[in-house]
């Protein structure tokens, strides 16, 4: 194997050599930075040779634009301290007027209302209902003129079975019942009267609520 011969003492160079090297590689740089790199990046030109090169323009550009960015920038204390400005909505979007446009037209039926009277002789009796929809309600009232009568308060629905019954409520000898009947299917919903007593009773029925149609049944 073939070894390189490594040199003598005498090749290697001297300390003044290696001074004079240093020097010229420190002269070298001083001029490249004063006449290249300071006026490119800075736009300082002491020799005026960067501006011939046109290097002096290009560190001027680079300067106002590091200077014009720094004057847009805020500081942390500032950015801190400012908040986003608040949003301005129309004053219009929030009026009842607005408000009403933007829901569907729904129109409501007024709820209907009637008073119906029977004239019961001793051991008559008498049936009124309405025509109601499951889950419609309706609030009643009804007393007697002359003595109590006997009630069933129940409801048929459409198409019923033979014996089908569902009751409200019921009662003995009453001169007078009120409250809300709450339809419990489609069908006809209402009140059932017997006089038991020996006169005539009047029986006055007063009704206002969901319902599409009141009649006397019986």
């Amino acid at each position: 194997m073939y070894n390189t011969d490594l040199p003598t003492r005498a090749e290697l160079p001297g300390a003044g050599q290696l001074l004079r090297s240093t020097i010229i590689a420190a002269l070298v740089a001083a001029g490249l930075l004063v006449t290249t790199i300071l006026p490119a990046e800075y736009g300082i030109d002491p020799t005026g040779i960067g501006r011939i090169l046109g290097l002096t323009q290009m560190g001027e550009i680079k300067t106002s634009l590091t200077k014009e960015a720094s004057a847009e920038k805020p500081s942390p204390a500032t950015a801190a301290s400012e908040k986003p400005p608040a949003i301005q909505l129309p004053t219009d979007v929030a009026t009842p007027e607005m408000a009403k446009r933007a829901q569907p037209d729904i129109k409501q039926t007024a709820a209907a209302q009637h008073t119906m009277t029977v004239k019961l002789k001793p051991g008559q009796a008498a049936e009124i209902k309405l025509a109601m929809r499951k889950g419609a309600s309706v609030r009643y009232e009804w007393s007697t003129e002359g003595g109590g009568v006997n009630f069933d308060t129940h409801g048929d629905p459409v198409g019923a079975a033979k014996n089908f019954y569902h009751g409200y409520g019921k009662g003995r000898n009453k001169n007078a019942d009120s409250g809300v009947l709450e339809a419990a299917f489609d069908g006809t919903h209402g009140w059932f009267w017997r006089n038991r007593s020996n006169a005539e009773v009047t029986v006055t029925l007063k009704t206002s609520g969901d319902y599409t149609n009141i009649k006397r049944v019986l």
